[in-house]
């Protein structure tokens, strides 16, 4: 498919100065997100104790936060185009302070949910809407240089997120996770509302209201299930009756978006072929690593006796990986296009994650640290890859629904992949709740089936997909 040409001027062709400033504006709030998906989980054993609870029941915290932001993406189009993208933004930055402030304020694990819920408020606006920002900001042909600035801190976040997490639980409390965000997110909404020029978009009729309820009652069952699986907090009948409720429920939304003009989350997205493939596929393949940084620190603390500083910084090296692929990006996909791409990219994740399977307590750290930072070159190409790959073919207009479904996808993989990784980990752990590394290692296994599963849909592309934003020119 070939994009509709643009005429307008874009903010970035007005002034280039934008060229850095906006990126690095909406770059805060994507960092701030993705660090507050996975700061706690080095963190998480020490939490548990202070708090009173066990560590598997401490992913909760994790997943209610990126559960809340998948629910409540869908109305952040909405909310930009009606009151303004910049003022929607910095807003967003502000409820996402708020909430760490009570998170580090937090006596219990209820207190800290309901917090991280608030968090996961602030961000379920912030990221969608900055998205948008910068799509709205940059021509088409500059998709992958502006959106690597997006994407790059999504990706450094949640790598960044353990080590920060284990020198603050080590050296200070772990309530300082959470007040380190403070700052930067008041910071952020000041430069927001400072060099963003309002840019409200298209009219919007009423919001969707009842499409919003049964979309998000159908997510919020699917992870409750997910979540009870391999814990005592629900039974097989009520995790049974759980994924019913919510098959029913998408049904029944399924049959209002039909009937309905606007409805709050438009599947109808999903007829373009890049938008389908990307996110789709590309979530299913994230879906799998996304429980990494969860799974890894756990792994190095509870299963080799690591500290959480020591665990952080492990995981951490994955930064420099992905810190390459600014570079790699532009050139792998011009080299192969998106079809071969993100086919190779996903079978690379495969063996990255069943390879986590080999590393044991006397993996010496020279084997253990590159491979970690070849762990965050691959996770980089693919989760840049297929997310630019998402919003290629798109025509301006659709722009702000695709941002809301495509980041709702986005951050359902992320919840979904630590979900599934703490449900397989309880299922395998057996009646003694004793994690051992064996454990791990078959988790892992298990995980690396996803990556190799979307591998077919990305290469049944059609050579041509993407072409105005990967610029690759297939010969035969």
């Amino acid at each position: 498919m070939t994009a509709p040409s643009e005429t307008r001027l874009f903010p970035v062709e007005r002034d280039p100065r934008l060229r850095l400033i906006i990126p690095g504006v909406v770059a805060m709030g994507f960092t701030l997100e993705g660090l507050d998906g996975t700061i706690i989980t080095t963190a998480i054993p020490t939490m548990a104790r202070s708090l009173h609870t066990t560590a598997l029941l401490m992913n909760l915290a994790v997943t209610t936060y990126v559960l809340v932001l998948a629910v409540f993406i869908p109305i952040s189009g909405w909310l930009a185009d009606r009151f303004g993208a910049r003022r929607v933004f910095a807003s967003a930055l502000v409820i996402f302070s708020l909430g760490s402030i009570l998170c580090g304020l937090s006596a219990s694990l209820p207190l800290l949910i309901g917090a991280r819920a608030l968090q996961g408020l602030g961000g379920a606006m912030m990221t969608p809407v900055g998205r948008l920002i910068l799509l709205r900001s940059f021509p088409r042909a500059q998709y992958v240089s502006a959106m690597t600035y997006m994407t790059l801190p999504a990706v450094i976040g949640p790598v960044l997120g353990p080590v920060l997490g284990g020198f603050l639980t080590t050296y200070a409390s772990w309530r300082w996770a959470f007040f380190i965000n403070i700052p930067f997110g008041l910071a952020g909404a000041l430069l927001a509302l400072r060099f963003i020029a309002e840019d409200p978009g298209a009219p919007r009729a009423g919001f969707d209201l009842k499409g919003f309820l049964l979309f998000g009652l159908a997510v919020g069952a699917l992870q409750f299930a997910l979540e009870a699986v391999g814990k005592s907090v629900a039974s097989g009948s009520l995790v049974a009756a759980l994924l019913f409720a919510s098959a029913g429920l998408f049904t029944a939304f399924a049959v209002h978006a039909r009937r309905t003009r606007e409805p709050a989350v438009d599947f109808s997205l999903f007829r373009d072929v890049a938008f389908r493939t990307g996110s789709l596929a590309g979530g299913l393949c994230r879906v799998g690593m996304n429980a990494t940084p969860f799974l890894l620190p756990l792994l190095l603390q509870l299963g080799f006796g690591a500290t959480p500083v020591q665990s952080g910084l492990i995981t951490f090296t994955g930064v420099f990986g992905a810190l390459s692929t600014r570079i790699l990006l532009p050139r792998v996909l011009k080299a192969f296009g998106y079809d071969r791409a993100l086919a190779a990219t996903s079978l690379f994740c495969a063996v990255i994650l069943a390879g986590f399977a080999l590393v044991s307590r006397r993996t010496p750290l020279w084997v253990l640290v590159p491979y970690v930072i070849l762990f965050g070159v691959i996770r980089a190409l693919q989760f840049m890859g297929s997310n630019t790959l998402t919003y290629a073919d798109l025509p301006p207009e659709k722009l702000s629904a695709a941002t809301s479904l495509g980041g709702m996808m986005q951050q359902l993989s992320v919840s979904f992949g630590v979900s599934l990784g703490a449900a397989l980990l309880g299922l395998i752990e057996g009646p003694e709740h004793i994690l051992t590394v064996g454990a791990f290692h078959t988790v892992f296994v298990i995980l690396a089936l996803l990556p190799i599963a979307s591998a077919p849909f990305f290469l049944w592309l059609d050579p041509a997909t993407g072409v105005s934003v990967s610029r690759h020119v297939r010969t035969r």
